[in-house]
């Protein structure tokens, strides 16, 4: 494996998502470096044991480390002064899925918070519901889902490049949180679809 920040920060959030006794969708994962701008990306999908397949609530978790945050950790890699610390950007959804009926986005943002816990420095900010709504071509029986995403960024400091032990303590709260999450969006009145 890769020793970088960044796979380190992976490796914090899978820890933090197996200990809240999350369950990984293991066909859901990626890994994508952008060969033109240099960005990499890590996604994955995490659901509540036991849900079915697909999950019926799941949280959607993206990573990002941006170009500029690479050249900024070379830098410090190679003894330069670190003028900007890096930063990882995050992007969380919380979706619920295979619903049979419209979902009241009203009930879904009463059941979550406006922000997360600390990330860090910062606090991962939560934007307005979207509702999806899928036909299949006979146009009989849609299906219906809402997702709420959260998103900020986790500043790496120096002090955490220095002993990467601080990404854990970090990051540990992310997996609890959102497993409570889950748990409040999925124990609201909800019209579920069977699994397929």
């Amino acid at each position: 494996m890769l020793d970088h920040v960044f796979t380190d920060a992976i490796g914090a959030l899978r820890d933090a998502f197996e200990g809240a006794m999350l369950e990984r969708q293991a066909f859901e994962e990626r890994f994508n470096m952008d060969m033109l701008l240099g960005d990499m990306t890590w996604e994955t999908t995490y659901g509540l044991p036991g849900e079915g397949v697909p999950p019926r609530v799941q949280a959607d978790i993206q990573l990002t480390w941006p170009t500029w945050a690479q050249t900024a950790y070379r830098s410090w890699y190679l003894g330069e002064p670190l003028d900007d610390a890096p930063k990882i950007d995050i992007e969380l959804v919380l979706r619920v899925q295979r619903l049979a009926s419209t979902p009241d986005p009203a009930a879904v943002l009463d059941a979550l918070p406006a922000s997360s816990p600390m990330v860090g420095r910062d606090r991962l900010t939560r934007s307005g519901p979207t509702v999806e709504t899928v036909y299949s071509n006979d146009l009989g029986n849609p299906e219906f889902a809402i997702e709420v995403s959260y998103e900020g960024s986790y500043e790496v400091s120096e002090q955490i490049l220095e002993d990467g032990a601080r990404l854990d303590n970090d990051l540990s709260e992310m997996g609890g949180w959102i497993s409570a999450a889950l748990v409040r969006v999925g124990d609201l009145a909800w019209d579920f679809l069977p699994a397929d």
